[in-house]
């Protein structure tokens, strides 16, 4: 039998990466661990030559600018496209 299912309403924090926003980024997601041994600048020269990379249980993934990082209910971060983003999520709360 095929049921339908719709969403549960939940509230969840997200940062658009704008591509100049890493600070914000990492503020908001934490540094992994396999940057800690980098400097800064070393870091965002990684960044900048091979993409922004989000760590999830189901690995690494690459976040495109203009992507949401979202901290879904089990505090896991993700990449999210825009156009999906804007078809499930509404502003709650703007800071």
């Amino acid at each position: 039998m095929i049921n339908k299912y719709k969403k549960k309403p939940v509230t969840i924090s997200a940062v658009k990466w704008s591509g100049d926003n890493l600070k914000e980024i990492i503020l908001f997601t934490g540094l992994h661990e396999s940057a800690q041994k980098l400097s800064w600048k070393e870091y965002e020269n990684i960044v900048q030559n091979d993409g922004l990379k989000i760590f999830t249980l189901k690995g690494a993934m690459s976040a495109d600018v203009g992507d949401f990082i979202i901290k879904d209910v089990n505090g896991e971060f993700y990449p999210c496209k825009p156009d999906i983003f804007e078809k499930v999520y509404e502003l709650v709360e703007e800071n």
